[in-house]
Order: structure tokens, then C-alpha cells, then sequence
């Protein structure tokens, strides 16, 4: 087990090398000049020139990527934004909170609403029970986040007062950006916990525990469900890596200053450092909750542990 986790934490190296080079070599060839947007678009030519010198824009652009990878391996220093000239890291960590109480609020709903419903869904095959969930997840999803998060934001703030619209003060500020972030992957969870019941019901081990007088309760979630579960786990995986890249889009209708806005002010503005930590943060992230999931799958089916241990 400790063999197949170093191997793949040194995989990720170069997956975390590959990421940071092609995405400031992307913000390097944008359009636009930082000592532009920066000093203005009535600065003078020789302001932006100096500013550009200051900040070393006019070196070639790998001798700036090495400089800046050599910072963060050698000091730990993602250096400063351009815009506030305040650390990126304490952004990074300022912003941090936010964005992990969104993705985990999404998560936890997500799994309180879509599995059930997708065991349900299976159990109950083509009844009136399965054709709603499935419609209502399927219409839910084909809305964009942003229009269902202002329908939320209409009824529940504007309209009913229940909930505040915008702010992140306390947790009744996130309600409504958590509800809105898990019902955008909801209905992918919920076919699939679907699509494995269905498959795993009909197989021989299910006829054997029911000839046996198992009851279906039993049959549901001590036998099915549980073998049922590894894709539903990938998928949870791959939706809460998804959620910690900031969901930038919730984040900007609820007015949430998470990495997701970050993000989008660092490319709006070409704060490259600002842009790299985020990203770099994102990808490492990623990666880190792929390796759990690969781990949890040994807990959930032991029969794996084989391809831990070699």
C-alpha cells in the first residue's frame, strides 16, 4: 500500500509540472499587457515599459517559468499579485475556507439526496417513482447554474426572506450556493447509482440471498449497494475535485470570495501568480482526492487490495 502511494504522489510531479507550464504559457500569450490593466489604459508607453522591466515581462518567457517553479520548490514563494502586491498565499488561504465549505455542503447533499433516490430509482424500475426522479434530476441539471441559482436567490431571499442572498457571514449564507452547485451534478449521480443497482440486482449472488429468505432490505443495502458503490465513488471524486476549483460561476452570483473568483479576476486582470496559484492549488487537489478514491475502493471491495499491494 505505502509502495503504490509513493508511486503515485511521484506521478503527480510531473502531472503538477505539465499543468503549471501550459497555463502560464497560455496567460503569457493572452492578449493584453498586466502593466496595462494595472497602471490603466491612459498610462504612457514609457510607464508601461518600466512596470514591465519591474516586473520582468520583457525576459523570455522559460527563464520566467524556472524562475517562478524554483520559488515555490526551493522557498515555498508563489509570489505577489500584481494587482495588490499582497503574498498569493495568503489570498490562497484567506480564500481557501470558503471554497472547501461549498464543495463539502454540495458533497454532502449530493450523497443525502442522489444515492437514495438512485437506489429507489432501481428498486422501484420503470414505476411512476422512477420516471419523476429521473425527469426531475434531468430538468434540474439542463438549467444553467447561474439561472437556477437566481431562481433560488428570487424565492427563497428576495421573496419568502428565509435565506440571505448574498455573503458568506454564517451557514445560512451557503445554503443556497451548496444546493445550487449539487443539483448541477446530481443527476449524473443519480443515474449511476441507478445503472449499478440495476446491474448488481440481477446478478446470481443477489438470486441465491433471496432464495435463501433474505430480506430485501437486506438484499438492498448490505448486498447490492455496497458492490454497487465503486463508480458511484469515482463519480463523487471526480464532482467534489470539480467543486474545489472554485465553481466560479456560484461563486460570482452569491457573491463568495472563493478561489473561483480568484480565478477569474487573475485572468481578467492577467495576474499570472494569482491565476498559477489557483490553478496549481486545483490540480494538486485533483490529484490528491483521485489517490483517495483509489484508496477507498480497497475499504469497499477488498477483492482490490491485490493491486495495492504489488
Amino acid at each position: 500500500m505505502l509502495k503504490y502511494i509513493g508511486k503515485r504522489l511521484l506521478t503527480m510531479i510531473p502531472v503538477l509540472l505539465g499543468v503549471s507550464f501550459i497555463i502560464f504559457l497560455i496567460m503569457d500569450l493572452a492578449p493584453g499587457s498586466p502593466a496595462t490593466a494595472i497602471l490603466g489604459e491612459n498610462a504612457t508607453a514609457e510607464d508601461v515599459a518600466a512596470l514591465e522591466e519591474e516586473l520582468g515581462l520583457n525576459r523570455n518567457v522559460i527563464v520566467r517559468y524556472i524562475d517562478y517553479i524554483g520559488g515555490i520548490v526551493l522557498h515555498g514563494d508563489f509570489g505577489e499579485s500584481w494587482m495588490t502586491n499582497l503574498p498569493v498565499q495568503a489570498e490562497l488561504m484567506a480564500r481557501l475556507p470558503t471554497t472547501l465549505k461549498v464543495a463539502i455542503g454540495s458533497i454532502v447533499i449530493m450523497l443525502l439526496v442522489g444515492v437514495p433516490i438512485g437506489v429507489l430509482s432501481a428498486v422501484k424500475q420503470y414505476t411512476l417513482v422512477d420516471t419523476t426522479s429521473l425527469f426531475t434530476a434531468m430538468f434540474l441539471t439542463s438549467m444553467p447554474s447561474f439561472f437556477f441559482g437566481l431562481i433560488l436567490m428570487l424565492v427563497f431571499a428576495l421573496i419568502l426572506g428565509w435565506l440571505p442572498a448574498t455573503g458568506n457571514d454564517n451557514w445560512k449564507h451557503y445554503i443556497l450556493p451548496c444546493v445550487t452547485l449539487a443539483v448541477n451534478f446530481l443527476a449524473q449521480l443519480i443515474r449511476m447509482t441507478r445503472s449499478n443497482m440495476l446491474e448488481v440486482i440481477r446478478a446470481d449472488y443477489i438470486r441465491t440471498a433471496r432464495s435463501k429468505g433474505a430480506t430485501e432490505r437486506a438484499i438492498v443495502f448490505k448486498h447490492a449497494l455496497r458492490n454497487a458503490l465503486l463508480p458511484v465513488i469515482t463519480i463523487v471524486g471526480l464532482n467534489f475535485s470539480s467543486m474545489l476549483g472554485g465553481g466560479p460561476v456560484i461563486e460570482s452570483v452569491f457573491g463568495l470570495p472563493g478561489l473561483g473568483t480568484m480565478l477569474v479576476n487573475g485572468v481578467r486582470q492577467k495576474d499570472t501568480p494569482s491565476v498559477m496559484a489557483a490553478v496549481l492549488f486545483s490540480a494538486l487537489m485533483i490529484s490528491v482526492i483521485n489517490l483517495l478514491v483509489d484508496i477507498i475502493y480497497m475499504f469497499v471491495d477488498p477483492r482490490l487490495k491485490s493491486s495495492f499491494v504489488k
